[in-house]
C-alpha cells in the first residue's frame, strides 16, 4: 500500500542550508533558517527539496538534518502535509542497488523520518552509462520495499527519462517527477528537448530548479554590481548585461501587477505547469517566494517572457550531468 505524495504548488529548495561553498551558509543562520520553514509550511509551501551531497565539508548532509530538526519541532496547519525530497548523488562508489537503498536510508536517519520522495541526483549516462542501471534498480527496490512514497529524476533528458520508465514499468514503479533546471534563462531542457509534453504524456510532475537563476532573475542585481562573491559574482559579471531586456519586461509586467520581479519569474514557471523550488535562505526571501501563489500571469504576459527567453543573448549555464 502506498500513500499518495503530496506535491504543493511551489517548493522550496534547500541547497543553501549548509553550503559554504557557493551560499556562505554558517551555523549561526539556522534558526532564521527555522522561520524559513515554518513560514513556508504554514502558507502551502510544503516541499521541500534537498541532497544526500547537500552541505559542504564537514557539513555534508547538513541540509536534510536541518530540515529532519524542523520538521520534527513544527508546529502549525500543513504539518501532515509536510513532504520532504532529497536526490541521492551518484558518486563513483555507488555501484550497487543496495548502495542506494543504504543511502536512502542514511538520508532517512539524517532526518530522524522517511524520505517521501527519493531521486536521482543525476544519470551517469554522460560519462558511465554502466554505472546507471544498478542504480536505478535500487531506486525502485525503495518503491517496492515501501521505504518512500514515490520515486523521481534529476537533470534526465527525453531519451534517458523514457529508458528509465520503461525500465520501472516493468517492476509496476512509477515516476512522480523529474526536476531540471528551469527559468527564464534556462528554457533549453524543457523547449528544446520538449520535455513538458514528454511528462505530460507519462504522468510525470515537472520540478523546476533555479527559477530564479542564482539569483539573477531577482532584479536586485545590476551591471554596475555590486555582485555576490565567488562563482555567482562571475556568473552574474558575464550574464546581466545581456538580460537587460528581459529584466526590463520583468519589471513592467511586475509593476502592472503589483509584484516583485522574483515574484513574476517565480510565476511564469507555474504558468508552465512545472513546480518551481526557489531557494530562500532568509524570511524576507521565503515571503517573496510565497507572494509567488495565488495568482497567475496571463496568456499575453506569459508569450511577452517567452518572447523575451528567447531572444535572450546569453543563458544560464547549463548543469553538466543533464542528459538528452
Amino acid at each position: 500500500m502506498h500513500h499518495q505524495l503530496s506535491l504543493s504548488t511551489m517548493g522550496c529548495g534547500t541547497w543553501a542550508w549548509g553550503n559554504r561553498l557557493l551560499w556562505g551558509y554558517d551555523e549561526s543562520m539556522d534558526s532564521q533558517l527555522q522561520a524559513v520553514f515554518d513560514l513556508c509550511v504554514s502558507h502551502g509551501v510544503t516541499l521541500f527539496d534537498t541532497g544526500d551531497s547537500y552541505g559542504t565539508g564537514r557539513l555534508n548532509g547538513r541540509s536534510e538534518q536541518l530540515l529532519g530538526r524542523f520538521s520534527k519541532e513544527y508546529v502549525g496547519s500543513n504539518k501532515n502535509d509536510i513532504c520532504i525530497a532529497t536526490k541521492l548523488a551518484a558518486y563513483p562508489w555507488r555501484l550497487t542497488r543496495k548502495s542506494i537503498v543504504s543511502a536512502c536510508q542514511s538520508s532517512a536517519q539524517r532526518l530522524g523520518r522517511n524520505v517521501d520522495l527519493v531521486q536521482m541526483h543525476w544519470s551517469t549516462a554522460n560519462y558511465a552509462p554502466w554505472q546507471e542501471g544498478k542504480l536505478l534498480d535500487g531506486l525502485a527496490d525503495l518503491y517496492q520495499q515501501g521505504l518512500v512514497k514515490g520515486v523521481g529524476l534529476s537533470n534526465y533528458g527525453p531519451k534517458r527519462l523514457q529508458w528509465v520508465y520503461k525500465r520501472f514499468a516493468e517492476r509496476g514503479v512509477p515516476i512522480a517527477t523529474l526536476q531540471v533546471q528551469y527559468s527564464l534563462l534556462s528554457t533549453y531542457p524543457v523547449t528544446q528537448l520538449g520535455l513538458k509534453e514528454i511528462c505530460d504524456g507519462l504522468g510525470i510532475k515537472l520540478i523546476a530548479y533555479s527559477p530564479l537563476a542564482l539569483g539573477l532573475l531577482t532584479g536586485k542585481y545590476s551591471e554596475k554590481g555590486p555582485f555576490p562573491k565567488g562563482i555567482r559574482g562571475l556568473l552574474f559579471r558575464q550574464l546581466l548585461p545581456s538580460i537587460h531586456p528581459l529584466l526590463a519586461c520583468l519589471r513592467e509586467i511586475a509593476e502592472v501587477r503589483n509584484k516583485t520581479i522574483s515574484q513574476v519569474a517565480i510565476n511564469w514557471c507555474m504558468s508552465k505547469g512545472t513546480i518551481p523550488i526557489p531557494g530562500a535562505k532568509s524570511v524576507e526571501q521565503a515571503r517573496e517566494n510565497i507572494g509567488a501563489l495565488g495568482w497567475y500571469l496571463d496568456a499575453g504576459e506569459v508569450a511577452q517572457l517567452d518572447r523575451m527567453a528567447e531572444s535572450s543573448g546569453k543563458k544560464m549555464v547549463q548543469n553538466i550531468f543533464q542528459t538528452n
